[in-house]
């Protein structure tokens, strides 16, 4: 699988690959089983105060895992990633233009009322 892929592509041909050789999970739970040990994982390491490195590693292994979940769901990692990037970005510019309308910058403004107004452009 060429290097010069994106990570999301090439993760999935990789895994892809994996799978027709047999080595691939049977059914979702397991899928998910794994999603669930590596967010654990991660969450030990920062409990732990682990090096930025291994943190980092923990969280590799964590996407790497979200990716397989996407394969073993046929879906496309790449485009299911550009969907929530795309809604994110919808609802931020709402919550941007919630602050506008009260004529405040948004670092006016309590976490607590951004989340207020996450909620309110999440609803619309």
């Amino acid at each position: 699988v060429p290097l010069a892929l994106p990570a999301l592509v090439r993760a999935q041909k990789i895994q892809r690959r994996a799978a027709r050789v047999g080595f691939d999970w049977q059914d979702i739970n397991g899928v998910m089983a794994k999603l669930e040990e590596e967010l654990q994982e991660l969450n030990q390491a920062l409990n732990d105060n682990q090096t930025a490195v291994r943190v980092q590693e923990e969280l590799g292994d964590l996407l790497f895992s979200c990716v397989n979940l996407a394969r073993f769901l046929d879906a496309d990692a790449e485009t299911l990633l550009r969907q929530a990037i795309g809604k994110f970005s919808s609802r931020f510019r709402k919550v941007e233009n919630m602050a506008a309308e009260q004529n405040k910058n948004l670092r006016e403004f309590s976490l607590e009322q951004l989340e207020a107004f996450w909620l309110k452009a999440k609803q619309s």
